[in-house]
């Protein structure tokens, strides 16, 4: 029996920035035609921590503004920074009201709590308390949070846990586990790429102090987005890792997005087309069951991206080991996604394109289908997993990005890869693509375009490339926040309070 095999490679998706110029590479292109928000205006930053970290801080925000040489040994990739006037078309400001020291005695306090979890409470009300202070009337564009390291790794068990769902929720660890590694035996880098593309109950079963702090200050009224600073961003030496120009090109893109600004747009995405992320997560009901919450993330070239929270299902709503919406739900969390849309956008999408980490179920393709089609012209219904599949290429080059490979009836699409533009595979590994199929006809090729294109939205970097589209790596923030979250609290729908 022989397979028909064909491998080509798509075009690098160019994105769009200032004065109409595009291409691949932000760094390169922001660095000539600035940022595609070509207004010129102040960014005014808060800044909250210890006393020493917040002078520390504020003396390495101030580096944004000026010139800074990259030292690393790729000159295509590693761009000198030019200051933020000159990529952004901003100066970053901080000013003296928006500046908030931790009271050195009660921070003192916290971090000698004997006991992890009163030590977790005590330094996330100790931070929340002094953020807050910043949601009134005069605020700031984006309040930068400086962590010490102790903060920052800090993670604990979820006392919200009772016995019975902690033992449920490993249970169902140990299978998501078995689910992973029965693809292949992936290498550390590969695992924690994987994890964007699965549910996992260790996102309920554990806290982490970087997002419970994201998670409260989202609940509050009028937030204003946080950026967390580690000690290793404004004290490490420019010989060592990243150099101070690779930072502030990541940094200042972050802060610019948060800020309420686009740094780049993608240049060949269709207009008026929503695509939308489907993802399932766990979550703690107060009537003391685990369920899980469906998502549904949205990204358009039209509206900003934003987040719905769709219906939860019980643990047994489940196929092959993966949860599923019934018809009922799927077309809800679809009705809910067009009408935010045209609220945003004041028209309806011409076309939806729905992205999902699992196959469909037959209910949730009759949901998805029915509920679009009433009202828009065009749906396309496409999944992506993680695979076993590799492509070795002969010579000493990997297989470029943007490979396309089909064998048989099955697609295989390598989102990393050798990039030409910086003549360098940014990996230790053979990359791994994913898989993609669609749930219906459609233009398999041209979906793939659309996916390339979408893995280059993630504005807290600055390289304008990633291994998943923004659908998935949304879906991927919002679950780990949700877990903080109560059942009948709603996700804040702005992307910019998860990046």
């Amino acid at each position: 029996m022989s397979l028909n095999i064909k491998i080509e490679c798509l075009p690098e998706p160019a994105l769009l920035f200032g004065h109409g110029e595009t291409g691949p590479d932000p760094r390169r292109t922001m660095a000539k035609a600035g940022a595609v928000d070509t207004a010129v205006k102040d960014i005014s930053l808060a800044l909250v921590g210890a006393a020493e970290d917040v002078v520390l801080a504020r003396r390495w925000l101030a580096r944004l503004n000026g010139f800074a040489v990259a030292r690393e040994k790729n000159a295509r990739r590693y761009r000198d920074w030019p200051g933020a006037k000159r990529a952004l078309g901003v100066n970053f400001v901080v000013e003296d009201r928006f500046v908030r020291p931790l009271d050195d005695e009660r921070l003192k306090f916290a971090m000698n709590r004997p006991s992890l979890p009163e030590r977790f409470e005590d330094l996330l009300d100790l931070f929340d308390a002094k953020i807050q202070t910043f949601f009134g009337d005069t605020r700031p564009d984006c309040i930068v949070v400086c962590l010490p390291d102790e903060a920052a790794d800090m993670r604990i068990s979820n006392p919200r846990l009772s016995p019975n769902e902690r033992h449920a929720l490993e249970r169902l660890q140990r299978e998501e586990e078995q689910d992973q590694l029965s693809l292949f035996q992936p290498d550390p880098e590969e695992l924690k790429a994987a994890e964007e593309l699965r549910t996992q109950a260790e996102d309920l079963l554990f806290r982490t102090f970087y997002r419970a702090l994201k998670a409260k200050i989202m609940t509050h009224q009028n937030p204003v987005p946080i950026q967390v600073l580690r000690r290793e961003t404004y004290m490490r030496p420019d010989n060592e890792g990243q150099s101070v120009a690779t930072r502030a090109w990541n940094l200042a893109t972050s802060l610019y997005y948060k800020a309420g600004h686009e740094p780049w747009r993608p240049a060949g995405l269709p207009a008026n087309t929503c695509f939308i992320g489907i993802s399932f997560h766990h979550l703690k009901r107060r009537e003391g069951d685990v369920v899980y919450a469906s998502v549904a993330q949205a990204f358009s070239s039209d509206v900003e991206p934003f987040a719905l929270k769709g219906a939860t299902l019980p643990h047994d709503q489940r196929h092959n080991r993966q949860p599923y919406m019934t018809e009922r739900q799927a077309a809800d969390l679809m009705n809910d996604v067009l009408d935010k849309y045209k609220e945003l956008a004041g028209v309806a999408p011409a076309r939806v394109v729905v992205h999902k980490t699992t196959m469909y179920h037959s209910e949730e393709e009759a949901g998805f289908r029915g509920a679009a089609e009433a009202r828009v012209p065009v749906c396309d219904l496409i999944w992506m997993r993680s695979t076993a599949f590799r492509l070795i290429r002969r010579g000493t080059q990997e297989p470029w990005r943007g490979t396309l490979c089909s064998v048989g009836n099955e697609t295989y699409l390598f989102t990393s890869g050798y990039v030409p533009w910086w003549e360098e595979y940014p990996g230790p590994h053979i990359p791994a693509p994913l898989q993609i199929g669609a749930c219906g006809p459609t233009d398999i090729r041209q979906r793939a375009s659309e996916i390339l294109a979408l893995t280059k939205m993630n504005w807290n970097s600055s390289e304008g490339i990633g291994r998943h589209p923004i659908t998935v790596s949304f879906a991927r923030k919002v679950g780990l926040l949700m877990t903080e979250l109560s059942d009948n609290q709603v996700p804040n729908p702005s992307y910019r309070y998860y990046s």
